[in-house]
């Protein structure tokens, strides 16, 4: 299947993968931009561009229009509590887009997130689409928007207004990461990362040109209408593994001690309070989540994915964790130019 393919958040990392896997096989692009993006790269690679906003209902009619497929990856992030900002991005926009996808006859992929699944994705079986969502607190603003973005996607393939799937990646790193290796690259570029529990736990982390693999795939195989499908379980990729990986990618020796899962519980309790001591309330939010993440394996199953779609991710863990923390070694230098 090809044609034209309108890309939402296509500046993002996320949504650069995706023009470029679309561009592989064949696909005409055009990129919903904001008025304030940068656009040179995209139209440099040969991709249309429509200047809108998830927000601007009017301008993802016009940018859908003629579009046979559109790939939302749109969407506002983030750990804090603001509900009116995630409802008017995620919630509403979705809204918008489902509707232009409606008039334009254009299939749609819903990028989500296993943000839905908020602290409850780790049970004693593997966690998979057939999981219940939970409700989630007030406090998770982000996961519950997700939740009730999907809703509106999924009520309208009951309905019949739209073929339309979701796809949900949990956090994802490559070049262009904005989100994962900065919470992480200052403190393996220090040259510590201590390991917990002897770093064996497998990290609940997909690359993004896998989860752009995937959601093209879902937007091509008929029967993806009305189904979920987690992008969520690419490659095993333990915490030794993204030290090593971060190794060759900043290229300076890392050392890595071992440390009790006691003496990290509370390593990162104190963590979380000195963050919140020098005003950065922001990142002790993550605290909690990211010792889950060093310390639980990850529970997510894609088998659905692999059946299904005929997933088959490209980038595997070794390749693809030293060209993220290269890429994000030369974009946080003051004198650097930012790539995607």
């Amino acid at each position: 299947m090809s044609g034209r393919a309108l890309v939402t958040g296509a500046t993002g990392m996320l949504g650069a993968y995706l023009v470029d896997t679309l561009q592989e096989r064949g696909w005409r692009v055009r990129a919903l931009v904001r008025s304030s993006s940068s656009v040179a790269g995209l139209r440099e690679r040969g991709v249309e561009v429509a200047h809108g906003d998830l927000e601007d209902a009017g301008s993802l009619r016009d940018a859908a229009r003629g579009c046979d497929v559109v790939l939302h990856a749109a969407a506002a992030i983030g750990s804090d509590a603001e509900w009116d900002r995630f409802r008017r991005v995620n919630v509403q926009g979705t809204a918008n887009v489902v509707e232009a996808a409606r008039r334009a006859g254009a299939r749609l992929v819903h990028v989500s997130s296993t943000a839905v699944y908020g602290g409850e994705r780790y049970g004693t079986c593997p966690t998979d689409e057939l999981a219940p969502l939970p409700e989630l607190p007030a406090a998770d603003a982000y996961g519950r928007s997700k939740q009730e973005a999907e809703r509106i996607v999924l009520k309208a393939c009951t309905a019949g207004l739209i073929w339309g799937s979701v796809v949900r990646p949990p956090v994802m790193y490559g070049a262009g990461d904005r989100q994962f290796a900065p919470r992480v690259g200052p403190v393996l570029e220090r040259g510590v990362f201590p390991l917990i529990d002897g770093g064996l736990a497998r990290l609940t982390l997909v690359h993004a040109r896998n989860v752009a693999e995937g959601a093209v795939l879902a937007a091509s195989v008929d029967a993806a209408s009305g189904r979920v499908f987690l992008l969520a379980d690419d490659y095993p990729t333990t915490v030794v593994d993204l030290v090593r990986g971060a190794e060759k990618g900043l290229q300076r020796r890392i050392r890595s001690p071992h440390v009790s899962l006691a003496f990290g519980r509370t390593g990162f309790v104190v963590l979380a309070i000195a963050l919140r001591a020098v005003g950065r309330s922001d990142l002790a939010r993550h605290a909690a989540g990211t010792l889950e993440m060093l310390t639980r394996d990850n529970p997510f199953s894609s088998q659905r994915a692999r059946t299904e779609l005929g997933w088959h991710p490209p980038v595997r863990p070794e390749t693809g964790l030293p060209e993220a923390f290269r890429w994000w070694q030369a974009a946080h230098r003051p004198d650097s130019t930012r790539g995607r």
